[in-house]
């Protein structure tokens, strides 16, 4: 099987219906639950700082004089910053509990083989990659195609390009879904695939636009489980940091 061959039929001639069984048959986990964001990484975040900061209020309220009013009064009002932040510039909030987040054991694994996903996928359906990362805070999979850029900018995707878009954007989700219980990775991968359907022509139903969403992640899902051997060894490789012409070749010494 020629790698780079793979090739995706226009939505309309998908399956009508991708229903949560099916997703389940494949083997993806609390597959209800997939468009759903995580708020596993926010709350621990969020709950490590309350916890934190009032733990230290209680023990600064043993201060004498003034001391023990002015510094728990302080301290306390590190949770009313965060929050003011997390309202004024949520960009900085999510930075910091994605920093937070490297805690989790899982998260680091996570990340790889949620991005090898996405390259595996585009790789595959023959979409070239740019780059990636793997740090925490920046984790993503740049493809580069002229014609799909000049499509997107333009509002002019079309069901077979769109098709193609959905199945790379939903990769990561759907590698995460095989492996875990819970996907914590998939709120950015699910506002890039509805910037896709924004700017594809004609404009898909909302019930067009879910049974696209379990499409994809069945389609993504089934090439990862069918390739399993490939997407181990680019995660080992994106893990360390390999060139991206370096991940290929270890996608094609796999194969």
């Amino acid at each position: 099987m020629e790698l780079s061959a793979i090739c995706l039929s226009p939505y309309g001639q998908s399956p009508s219906q991708t229903s949560l069984r099916v997703l389940t048959t494949l083997g993806i986990k609390n597959a209800e639950n997939l468009a759903i964001p995580s708020v596993r990484n926010d709350a621990a975040f969020l709950f490590t700082v309350v916890g934190t900061t009032g733990f230290l209020g209680v023990l600064a309220g043993q201060l004498p004089g003034d001391w023990g009013f002015f510094v728990p009064y302080l301290i306390g009002s590190i949770s009313l910053v965060v929050l003011a932040v997390g309202s004024i510039s949520p960009g900085l909030l999510q930075a910091a509990i994605s920093g937070f987040s490297a805690v989790f054991p899982d998260y680091q694994e996570r990340i790889a083989r949620h991005e090898a996903a996405h390259f595996l996928i585009g790789y595959l359906i023959g979409l070239p990659i740019l780059d990636y990362s793997l740090d925490i805070g920046k984790e993503h999979v740049n493809l580069i195609d002229e014609k799909l850029e000049k499509l997107i900018y333009s509002g002019q995707l079309d069901a077979k390009e769109l098709d193609r878009l959905a199945v790379v954007a939903m990769a990561g989700l759907a590698a995460e879904g095989l492996q875990y219980d819970k996907v914590v990775g998939q709120s950015a991968d699910l506002f890039t695939l509805q910037r896709f359907i924004n700017r594809s022509k004609p404009q898909i139903s909302k019930d067009q636009q879910q049974n696209l969403t379990r499409w994809a992640v069945l389609f993504g899902g089934s090439l990862i489980k069918n390739n399993k051997s490939l997407h181990e060894a680019l995660m080992t490789a994106m893990s360390n940091k390999a060139t991206v012409l370096e991940c290929i070749q270890a996608i094609e010494k796999a194969a």
